[in-house]
């Protein structure tokens, strides 16, 4: 009521909320709405401390650094450390590796948790909807270094796989020394881990579906599959463009921990990505300077992808669908 009243003040005088200042409407909020910005108080100073502050250093991808003259001591190296990324052998292996990676990902990891959301919808019975949820979500909550290691142990010349392959009558060889290989256990295994926990979100967005609609269709005799096709995917569709905006501003970020977990020199060939490339110039070989550039030529490629992903989202939505 007092919102309503004092909405009706300002509408009765023209031009008086904006005849505040930017400055006197922030502290007019802070002070009504002080408890709210409390609690968000931890995330904004982490935010800060961890991602914001930290920026500064990325100006040393256009300096020669050297730890002891510290970041604004190193004398400055315009785009040295990029023209050398650029001309080396390097760029193309790991651009093309880290973007074939990525789209294999989306082409199949992305759908997975729509597809299993869809099926545990049309499970009728409670009891074993609930074993294949908790089935399905356990993967995500084992290490990445645990995951990795049991891959290592099936791959091996004696592990699970290779005992399928004897049974078939073929050789045992190690599926990880194989280039052909690397791809489709990388992107197996992730979906393996996290189609359960990525279906929890479509699951939620299940949930917001007019019951009504179903029962209009069912009375004009719309079986399950087109029930699903005609009203539960159009439902959910805001949820998977959103997700997949998300998901295409990460499209130069490939797992590192588990391709550094999983590779080995055989195969950098086909699995030495961005984030790997980094790590070995960056902390093996100490060129933090030419690390740094390749990181912030990843992160603008990044950027870029998210921005556009949007727009197009925009465009073809009609600006429903949209992150902003």
């Amino acid at each position: 009521m007092k919102h309503f009243v004092n909405s009706v003040n300002a509408a009765a005088v023209p031009g008086a909320t904006h005849q505040k200042s930017f400055w006197v409407r922030l502290k007019q909020d802070l002070s009504r709405n002080k408890l709210i910005y409390l609690l968000a108080l931890p995330a904004i100073i982490y935010y800060i401390i961890y991602h914001y502050w930290p920026m500064y250093g990325a100006i040393i991808a256009f300096k020669d650094f050297s730890p002891t003259l510290g970041t604004f001591g190193s004398p400055w190296a315009g785009f040295k450390y990029f023209e050398q990324f650029f001309s080396s052998y390097y760029f193309v292996r790991i651009l093309r590796n880290t973007l074939l990676i990525s789209i294999y990902s989306i082409l199949w990891s992305f759908p997975a948790p729509i597809l299993l959301a869809l099926l545990m919808n049309e499970i009728q019975h409670n009891g074993f909807k609930r074993t294949v949820q908790t089935v399905t979500y356990l993967p995500h909550f084992i290490s990445t270094v645990v995951i990795c290691g049991m891959l290592i142990d099936f791959c091996n010349t004696r592990g699970l796989f290779n005992y399928f392959v004897e049974l078939l009558g073929g050789t045992p060889f190690n599926f990880l020394m194989e280039t052909s290989l690397f791809r489709t256990i990388y992107i197996g295994s992730g979906i393996w881990q996290e189609v359960g926990w990525g279906s929890i979100i479509y699951l939620a967005a299940l949930t917001s579906i007019d019951a009504s609609l179903y029962e209009a269709a069912r009375i004009d005799g719309a079986g399950r599959f087109k029930q699903m096709l005609y009203i539960t995917l159009p439902g959910i569709m805001p949820t998977i463009v959103i997700m997949l905006i998300l998901r295409m501003g990460s499209i130069m970020n490939v797992g590192f921990e588990k391709v550094m977990l999983l590779y080995n020199p055989t195969t950098y060939e086909v699995a030495d990505v961005i984030s790997t490339f980094v790590y070995r110039k960056g902390i093996v070989e100490a060129n933090y300077s030419y690390s740094a550039a390749v990181g912030l030529f990843n992160s603008v490629i990044n950027f870029m992808m998210i921005i556009v992903a949007n727009w197009v989202s925009r465009k073809l939505t009609d600006g429903e669908s949209s992150l902003w």
